[in-house]
């Protein structure tokens, strides 16, 4: 029973999200980057602390794959934590007594923002596959649509990990003008093949349920929770390292003496990836992990700009800070390098800082003082350079 009534609140939240919303009319179509435009779309979000008069102080957080806009609040669905509140909050290093905050959901998202699990206007059924196909840039195009909303000239910073490091790079290659500060953490500027397929078989797992219905399930009163639960176990192990996955739960088993010779979950670690798939398709869309895994894979910042990535930065003046974390082997330290030498060669003002840490691609999630250090210093500087007080 506890289990429907998070389903429900889950599937409720598509159209009528626990949270602010703004929806753009049939005068402000969408532009997508697969062709023609989404409209009527909405975009749910949730702001912290206060825009100061100046509305100069401004801070936009972008979401991995898996987060979404509840990133310092208690969650409607789940009533766990922010995924970010580690960072965000009073006195934290993104400090909500000084910074007035803004996380949205993606479109392609599933808590709010438009995406497969919407309601399509023109038949009264959520889109499903009928959507379009959306990018990271259309990601940030509605992004930017939110903040002139706002009444939000010029963003302090824009900020965010995984896929959300790949927005933050693409709004200072789309929008250098409008933000005086990008934070670009554990991240990449294209995906590269082996992120490619692990996404593909994530997808190919939630398409093989039977009860997937051809995108169709939400209509049809089914879903596909096995193949969604098998595409979050697979994509967790990535977001964590060897050495990690060896320290939690090495060789351990689950709540047994001995080996039970079958295949339930002998190991603890087995049951942990169980666990995380199964409280992963409650609250998560199945057909928005495939759009937003697409969009992750299509995303490749240098063929952009005739395939030198330097040329996405060229006359920037945003100040760049990139983190990397040396056991995060999904988005290497390697990647964060070579957007740190196109950001060289296009003159660009930049930091970079690699984090000794053994707790993988997730590290800039959890409990890591170095990072909240840099994260603190690196806004703080920008926010004097703009006369925040």
């Amino acid at each position: 029973m506890l289990e429907r009534t998070i389903v429900e609140a889950a599937r409720g939240e598509a159209d009528q999200p626990h949270s602010p919303v703004v929806r753009f009319g049939a005068d402000k179509p969408l532009k997508l980057d697969a062709g023609g435009v989404l409209s009527p779309f909405q975009i749910a979000y949730q702001t912290y602390g206060t825009l100061n008069a100046a509305r100069s102080n401004a801070i936009l957080i972008c979401h991995a794959l898996s987060g979404d806009q509840h990133a310092a609040n208690v969650h409607p669905v789940t009533g766990k934590p922010g995924w970010w509140e580690t960072l965000i909050g009073p006195g934290k290093p993104i400090d909500t007594d000084r910074y007035f905050v803004i996380a949205s959901n993606v479109l392609g998202g599933c808590l709010g923002t438009t995406g497969p699990s919407s309601t399509n206007p023109e038949t009264g059924q959520p889109y499903g596959l009928d959507l379009p196909v959306v990018t990271i840039r259309d990601m940030v195009r509605a992004q930017a649509m939110l903040i002139d909303h706002l009444g939000i000239d010029r963003l302090l910073a824009v900020v965010g990990g995984s896929m959300g490091g790949m927005q933050v790079l693409q709004w200072a290659a789309s929008y250098p003008e409008r933000v005086f500060a990008v934070m670009p953490i554990a991240t990449a500027a294209r995906h590269s093949a082996q992120n490619i397929a692990f996404h593909e078989v994530g997808r190919q797992a939630v398409m093989a349920d039977p009860d997937w219905r051809g995108g169709r399930y939400l209509a049809e009163g089914t879903s596909p929770r096995r193949g969604l639960s098998v595409a979050r176990m697979a994509a967790h192990i990535t977001y964590m390292s060897d050495s990690s996955l060896h320290r939690k739960f090495g060789r351990r088993l689950q709540d047994r003496d001995g080996h039970t010779f079958s295949f339930d979950a002998d190991f603890q670690v087995e049951s942990y990836l169980r666990h995380q798939g199964e409280a992963f398709v409650d609250r998560f869309d199945a057909n928005s992990y495939l759009y937003v895994t697409r969009a992750m894979d299509y995303f490749d910042l240098a063929g952009d700009y005739g395939g030198v990535l330097a040329n996405a930065f060229k006359g920037a003046k945003t100040r760049f800070c990139l983190v990397s974390f040396t056991s995060d082997w999904l988005f290497t330290t390697a990647d964060s390098r070579a957007i740190v030498h196109a950001l060289n060669a296009a003159g660009a003002q930049v930091s970079f800082t690699e984090i000794e840490t053994d707790k993988g691609h997730d590290s800039f999630l959890l409990d890591e003082p170095e990072f909240f250090a840099i994260t603190r210093g690196f806004i703080d500087a920008a926010a004097r350079a703009v006369g925040v007080n």
